[in-house]
């Protein structure tokens, strides 16, 4: 299980990251490409853009679950996409 407290320092602020523990085999990348980028010096990948629709949160979640080595973590500041976009289209009520 990935470890919010071990997130590799290019990861963007969100809903997703990866942890110290990635060993870089690709696998996220050519699952989730318009999310996850390679940090060739360091030798890992990282979450360089948060899923903004649909297709792309389902392409995340595919990339965390087939992760060998567990070191993409779910679970940063926005839980869920659907939930974030009605909180952005909530009025509030009047009394």
């Amino acid at each position: 299980m990935a470890d919010a407290n071990d997130k590799v320092k290019d990861n963007v602020a969100g809903r997703f990251f990866v942890d110290s523990q990635c060993i870089d085999c690709n696998l996220c990348r050519e699952t989730a490409p318009k999310n996850f980028k390679q940090n060739e010096d360091a030798g890992y990948s990282f979450v360089y853009k948060q899923p903004e629709n649909d297709e792309e949160l389902g392409q995340c979640k595919e990339a965390k679950e087939a992760c060998p080595v567990e070191a993409i973590g779910d679970g940063g500041e926005a839980s869920d996409l659907k939930s974030q976009n009605h909180r952005s289209h909530t009025l509030p009520v009047s009394e």
